[in-house]
């Protein structure tokens, strides 16, 4: 028995236990890939294709069916009907999905759902400038457990990157900071560099500044490093613990 499967509305939440009152873990987007490891009455207990990440969506809203040629390079995207009127939804950054037919302007993912051109790029498509990834979600809220427009985590902005690119890393800090090579030594800070403290990641966009999604500041925010790390010592009695780099 076939067990591969896809997500296939904008986003859901992933639970922790197989309940909408358990905690929000991560999420997960359309068209990304999964595998079913039981049924619990109407959850499905889950393990993501792209991270191994485990846990609990709704049994609904995917198939087995899906051949993804594009996806989104835009924070989100409109759907539009088949009058090419907006509608309310719209698909997430890095969603994977595949093009029925296209005019001009648009084209047809699914059935009467159209989106615009300009927003999407080829399946195969590399974007090495992790700042035009990252800089998608300023202002944009934090959320525990969040990977979208709708609300990001620390984790989730750095992780995006490496997914939209098609290279593997883990979701959550704590595996993160284990899976990155690095060092503790605080020198220079460069473009690049990617702060580690216990429980949460920064990424430097230059020597003197950093983005990241902030609890405290409740969003995705540009700060000085030196500050930051000021900061985080001073309110959260933590210190950097490891210094990375992305790798592109």
């Amino acid at each position: 028995m076939k067990n591969s499967y896809f997500y296939k509305k904008a986003l859901s939440n992933i639970y922790k236990k197989p309940s909408e009152v358990s905690e929000v873990t991560s999420q997960i987007i359309y068209g990304e890939k999964f595998k079913v490891l039981s049924k619990n009455k109407n959850w499905l207990k889950i393990k993501t294709s792209f991270d191994n990440y485990i846990g609990y969506i709704r049994d609904k809203n995917y198939s087995s069916d899906h051949s993804p040629t594009h996806k989104i390079f835009s924070l989100k995207v409109n759907i539009f009907n088949k009058q090419k009127k907006k509608t309310k939804y719209y698909l997430p950054f890095a969603s994977k999905f595949s093009i029925i037919q296209e005019n001009k302007r648009f084209v047809e993912f699914e059935k009467n759902k159209w989106i615009l051109k300009k927003d999407i790029k080829k399946i195969e498509h590399k974007e090495k400038d992790y700042l035009k990834i990252l800089k998608l979600f300023l202002k944009t809220k934090y959320v525990w457990g969040g990977k979208t427009y709708k609300g990001i985590d620390c984790s989730a902005i750095l992780q995006l990157f490496y997914y939209y690119n098609n290279r593997f890393y883990p979701r959550d800090t704590k595996d993160q900071l284990k899976y990155s090579k690095g060092s503790i030594k605080i020198k220079k800070f460069k473009k690049g560099d990617v702060l580690f403290w216990k429980g949460h990641v920064a990424v430097c966009i230059n020597a003197k500044k950093l983005i990241h999604a902030y609890g405290p500041e409740k969003k995705v925010i540009i700060m000085s490093i030196t500050k930051t790390i000021d900061k985080i010592e001073r309110t959260a009695k933590l210190i950097v613990i490891k210094i990375s780099s992305i790798k592109y």
